[in-house]
Formats: structure tokens, sequence, C-alpha cells
């Protein structure tokens, strides 16, 4: 496939996410300083259970969509179907299960705004199908549109919504309405329509590739948001609140990139799935480069931590400065994971796929059951620990696939690893100086970039050369067709 095609693709994926992220840290930070740690622990909670229904509303079919070499209409249309009929049955036992999740969690409170935000699973049915078509179609220009809309009117909404006294639900209002009109807009902008057409032949035959990919969704989202679960069973909410905080910003931040990455990195492979050489490059490609992105935002954001958050939330935040630091160590490596787990459903190894799920899910719960009477923060050094096996786990499959062994990929990374420590190292140090959080950022920020950039040029970091190389190319070529 044409290199600027992808890259294009990529970067229209990346200006959504990214867009997207940064209105939505900027309302949170609002929203965060009207309301304070403990109604930010309580939707926390709420989000935990439906993030973990939301993988059964879409019951890995879109990835099977796009998975399979030449889906048609017919594919579509029995998806959709499926899925929305699903979605419907998933918020019917969740408006009659509210009750009984407030009880557990000894919050009354929780039940009406379970049931509101519950219907992101309704909304969900009529969103999966539309993203699969336009990843499958390479539309990424489209979700650019689509969600900068959602995200512009549900930031309007729920900061309108908190200056007026609404409290709690603003942050309903922002889940709800940004998932909602992003969703409405897809609609209208995306020329996919459902026919009246089922076949439950179809549906068996792309269930048989997806339902590996579901219980391997669900596995890792719900040991993922079993922390916000515990967490908020056996410490105060604010707690929770913290620690959810912590792990938002480098999650947001995250997505921009990964998302971006996961979405055009799946449907380009599989169109390359029969040459083994092509999938082994190209997911080398993506680990050197997303990571060459990744890891120096994530360790700027570790070293300039506690003065962003003192600046931006003030003291009552400043808890979440550490849980903060270890989900950017996470995080740095998440691109890691995404082409090495893309790569191996791009091949068409799903049954792979769900027997590295089950094997990360069992060592994440051990660690996490040795955790939890240590306390917030050791859970957290747990995850850090088992983003590590992780990282091992999801490579190993690829020593044989792809012949790329974890150790090569890790020496592909090392560069921009060692260049980015470095970097933080130096931007931390600022810190040392005893400025206002301001001067210090204002400071920080630059320098941080200025270092980066200067080590590649004088490392003669290989990505760095492919960025600048790919970026003269789409210049070319938009020359060529002006």
């Amino acid at each position: 496939m044409d290199r600027t095609k992808v890259v294009s693709n990529f970067l229209w994926r990346f200006f959504e996410r990214f867009g997207a992220q940064m209105i939505t840290i900027v309302v949170n930070i609002i929203l965060a300083r009207k309301l304070g740690p403990g109604p930010a622990g309580r939707i926390a909670i709420v989000m935990a259970v439906i993030n973990i229904l939301k993988v059964f509303a879409d019951s890995g079919m879109g990835n099977a969509l796009i998975q399979k070499k030449n889906p048609d209409k017919l594919d579509f249309s029995s998806v959709f179907f499926f899925n929305l009929g699903f979605s419907l049955l998933l918020y019917l036992g969740l408006y009659l299960a509210a009750p009984w999740i407030a009880l557990h969690y000894d919050d009354p409170g929780l039940t009406p705004i379970i049931r509101v935000l519950g219907l992101i699973l309704v909304v969900s049915g009529l969103y999966n199908v539309q993203q699969a078509y336009v990843a499958k179609t390479m539309q990424f220009k489209r979700f650019f549109f689509a969600t900068l809309g959602g995200t512009l009117f549900s930031a309007a909404l729920s900061i309108g919504m908190v200056y007026r006294g609404f409290g709690i639900w603003s942050l309903v209002a922002l889940q709800l309405s940004n998932f909602a009109v992003n969703t409405v807009i897809l609609w209208f902008t995306v020329d996919w329509r459902p026919e009246r057409a089922f076949s439950l032949r179809r549906l068996a035959s792309l269930l048989s590739y997806g339902w590996k990919l579901l219980a391997a969704s669900f596995l890792d989202t719900g040991y993922n948001q079993l922390y916000s679960l515990i967490i908020g069973k056996r410490f105060p909410k604010a707690e929770l609140g913290q620690f959810d905080k912590g792990r938002n910003w480098p999650d947001q931040i995250t997505t921009s990139i990964n998302a971006s990455l996961d979405s055009v990195l799946l449907p380009v492979l599989s169109e390359e799935q029969d040459d083994r050489t092509n999938v082994r490059e190209m997911t080398r490609r993506a680990i050197k480069t997303s990571s060459y992105i990744m890891m120096p935002v994530m360790a700027g954001l570790a070293a300039c931590a506690k003065p962003l958050v003192h600046l931006l939330l003030k003291d009552q935040w400043l808890p979440c400065v550490p849980y903060m630091q270890i989900f950017c160590a996470i995080y740095a490596f998440y691109p890691l994971h995404t082409a090495n787990l893309n790569a191996i459903k791009a091949m068409g190894r799903s049954d792979v796929f769900l027997k590295l799920e089950l094997l990360k899910t069992g060592t994440g719960i051990l660690i996490l059951f040795f955790t939890v009477p240590y306390g917030v923060m050791a859970m957290a050094l747990g995850m850090l620990f088992n983003d590590i096996l992780c990282q091992i786990i999801n490579a190993w499959p690829n020593r044989r696939l792809l012949d790329y062994p974890y150790l090569q990929q890790l020496r592909d990374m090392l560069p921009s690893i060692g260049l980015s420590l470095v970097m933080a190292a130096c931007v931390w140090a600022v810190t040392r100086l005893g400025l206002g959080d301001l001067i210090t950022l204002l400071i920080q920020v630059p320098l941080g970039v200025l270092i980066y950039l200067a080590g590649s040029v004088l490392l003669k970091i290989d990505s760095f050369g492919y960025i600048l190389d790919t970026i003269k190319k789409m210049r070319n070529r938009g020359k060529d067709h002006a």
C-alpha cells in the first residue's frame, strides 16, 4: 500500500484523536477544579461497568469485518442488526441491575447515573459498524469531523451545566453527549446504510473469528476496569478520583497516538496478510516510528507532572502526581503492544490473540490479588510490573509468525528510549530551580523539544529521518495534485 496514503490516514486519525483529547483534557480540568476528586471517583465506578459491557456491544464483529478480505453489504448489515439488538439487551440488563450496583457501593445516588450513562451502550450499537466501515475503506477523514463535533458540543454542554450547579451530572453529560453527537455526525457523513438483509451464515462465519477477539477484549477491559471497581469499593471514592485522574491524562494523550495507529494498522496489515515479510517490515516500522513519538511525550509528561498538576488543578489534586508518573511509564510502551497485536489479528490468528489475553489476565489478576492489601499505590506499581510481562507475552508469538522477537523489538526502540530518558532528566532538573509553576513549565516544554530534536539529528535516529522523508513525499504529492 502507498506509504503516503497510509500516513495521510494516520494523520487524519491522529489529528482527530489529538484535537478531541486536548479539548477533553481542558474540559476535565475545569470540571475537576469545580467538583473535586469525589464526583470523579463516582463516575469512574459507573464508567468501569459500562466499559466492560461495551465490549459485548461490539461482539468483536467490527474487527472481523476489517480483517475479512472482501466484506460486502450483507456482511455489514448482518453485523449491524445483531450488534444493535444485543446492545439493547445489554442496556435493559444494566437498567434493571442499577439499584443492585449502587447498593454494592453504598451509594444509592448511582442508580439514575448508571441508567442515564448506560445509554452509551445503545449508541454503541449504532456506532460500531459505521466505525468498521470507515476503517475498512480508509476514510479516516470522516472520524475527524464527527469526533470534533461531538467533543465541542459535549464540552460546551458540560461546562455550562457545571457553572449552573448541576454537579456530577455535568460529568454524565460530558460522557454521553460526546459519544451520541459523534455517532449522529458519522451517520450523516458516511454513505453506508444498513440494508434490509440479514444472514445467519455470514454472521456465523464472522463470529468464528470475532468471538475470540470479543473474549480477549473482555478479559483485557475487565482486568483494567477491575482496578476502578476494587478501589471504589475498598477505598474512599476520592482516592479512586486521584488514581483515575493520574491515569486519565497519560491515557488521553496516548489514545491520540495509539488509537490512530491501531485503527489504521489493522486494515493495512490485513491487506498484506499473505506476505509475511511485508507484515514484519510494516510492524517493525510501526514500532520504531510510534515509539519515537510516544516515548518523549510520556517521559516529558512524567517530568512535568508536579508543576503541571499544581498549576492547573491546585493542591487538592497533587496526590494524583505519582499515579500519573507510573502510568506514563506504562503507556510509553503501548505502541509495542498495539503493533504486535495488530500483526497477530491481521494474520487471522484470533486464537493466538485469545490465548495471550488469557495468560495476561491471569498474571494481572494474580499481581492485583497480592497488591490490594498494600494500598492503591502498590496496585499501581503492580500494573507497571504486569505491563512489562505483557510486553514479552504480546511479542512472543511474532518470534515465530514474523521472525521478529521481543529483544529485536526492544533494540529498535532503544534509541527513542535512551534519548527520552536523557531529555526527561534535563526537564525534571528544571523543577529543582524553585521557580513558579508557570515559569517552570515555560522552560521545561521548549527545552524538552529542543533536546529531543537535537539528539535525533546528532544521533541520526532512523525514525526521525523516516518521518521527515514521509512529510516531503506528502508535500510533493500535494504539489503534483495542485
